[in-house]
């Protein structure tokens, strides 16, 4: 995907709201805005609403662009590239960065995900100042976010731009004022966490993990690159008849009272859900897969497309 640059000659700002058209000229303050995924239209949604899209940031041609627009201020969301020195030097007033963390945890491309692989109770979304090494600028505020148990990434990352936009909104007139320099606090480098690009290759689920483990793992990588897993569909002799893979879209970590703690291979369907045996004699309920090419379906749906033919789980080799 090409990133995305938002770019309007000013933003006009008064009383602590911003809108396209109001206040005087005298008031208006030249903003430029770069995102990179659709989410981050939630903020260009609170500010402006005009498009174009460079190629590169690096290129000689947009630099020199922006420098002719004279922006005071930049403001980035999720955007996925790195920002060189020669961008950060034309904006007296510097660049922010809405960040869907509470810096200084999660720095990187994937905070929110890396978060709820990890299974975080608690979440929220950070206003910076853009410096050169990533995510480590000081921070304006920030807003704290609980985190629903079973809450996917694409749904959690909406509702920390929404927050982040809102927040962007509440500090303009600080940043335009100056007084958000004064204020902005130094991140503690010595509680930085790190969220690294997620690898395709990471997809896999192994069901030699506890069943949190991969719940926590199909909620972080909900939307891109979602969670796979591989089954051997067998008769009624228990022969292998093919493999599948399947796409695991929707998932909850299963009570006790659902595991045959003797049969640690065969995948039930208990209650509408495709019930699969899992590390420390735990499993884990899938509510929906998609077989590839196909549509969305439930666990129910997927069972008696089986025709009574049986389910096991294959080993972590099968995968390679």
């Amino acid at each position: 995907m090409n990133s995305s640059l938002i770019l309007r000659r000013y933003l006009c700002f008064s009383g602590g709201a911003t809108t396209a058209s109001s206040a005087s000229p005298s008031k208006k303050k030249p903003l430029v805005f770069l995102g990179s995924p659709q989410v981050s239209a939630t903020v260009l949604d609170a500010l402006f609403n005009e498009s174009a899209a460079p190629n590169s940031i690096f290129e000689d041609t947009f630099i020199s662009s922006l420098k002719e627009l004279q922006p005071e201020l930049c403001v980035t969301a999720a955007y996925g590239n790195i920002l060189p020195s020669k961008f950060l030097n034309i904006p007296p007033l510097g660049t922010v960065n809405i960040h869907p963390s509470l810096l200084p945890l999660y720095r990187g491309a994937a905070p929110v995900q890396r978060a709820l692989q990890d299974g975080a109770k608690e979440t929220g979304v950070s206003l910076a100042f853009t410096v050169r090494p990533l995510d480590s600028g000081p921070v304006i505020a920030c807003e704290k976010l609980a985190i629903d148990d079973d809450i996917k990434a694409p749904d959690l990352l909406a509702l920390l731009f929404c927050e982040g936009s809102k927040l962007l909104i509440r500090e303009l007139p600080s940043i335009f004022d100056g007084s958000a320099k004064i204020k902005a606090q130094p991140q503690d480098d010595s509680k930085a966490t790190l969220a690294p690009k997620i690898n395709p290759e990471e997809a896999w689920l192994s069901f030699d993990e506890e069943a949190y483990v991969l719940h926590n793992k199909v909620r972080a990588f909900a939307g891109w690159p979602g969670t796979r897993a591989k089954v051997a569909v067998v008769d009624s002799n228990n022969v292998d008849q093919n493999v599948l893979e399947l796409k695991i879209i929707t998932t909850r970590v299963c009570c006790n009272s659902l595991l045959n703690e003797n049969d640690n291979e065969n995948i039930s369907f208990i209650k509408g859900a495709l019930v699969f045996p899992c590390g420390g004699w735990s499993a884990l309920e899938v509510l929906e897969v998609q077989l590839p090419g196909k549509k969305v379906v439930s666990a129910a749906a997927f069972w008696n497309g089986l025709r009574g033919k049986q389910l096991k789980k294959l080993t972590q080799e099968a995968f390679c």
